[in-house]
């Protein structure tokens, strides 16, 4: 019997808790991994440097968040040209101050 619209869900798994399956298996394989880590370097340095750099760049799609293009809705052509001076001249502090990082 379902239950009457508007009362709270009651028992079953909270929010956002993952499943057993889903936990044991991430708990397998961190163990494996942890466990091969000098075998999987050991391949990892045998692989062609073409290989070896598609592998990286598998990996860092797992530690390192992608960077998301950002599109501007200034319309630049109603801008004066102290003010499309005045963000030139951010800009360029932004790349300097890059550069000598």
């Amino acid at each position: 019997m379902s239950r009457t619209k508007g009362t709270p869900k009651t028992g079953g798994r909270t929010k956002g808790t993952q499943n057993k399956v889903t936990t044991g298996l991430k708990m397998w394989l961190s163990e494996l991994l942890d466990m091969n880590r000098e075998q999987i370097e050991k391949d990892f340095k045998q692989l062609e440097p073409k290989d070896r750099l598609q592998m990286f760049e598998k990996f860092l799609q797992y530690t390192m968040p992608k960077m998301q293009s950002v599109q501007t809705q200034t319309d630049f052509n109603k801008l004066t040209d102290v003010q499309l001076d005045s963000i030139i001249n951010e800009l360029t502090k932004d790349i300097q101050n890059n550069n000598t990082d």
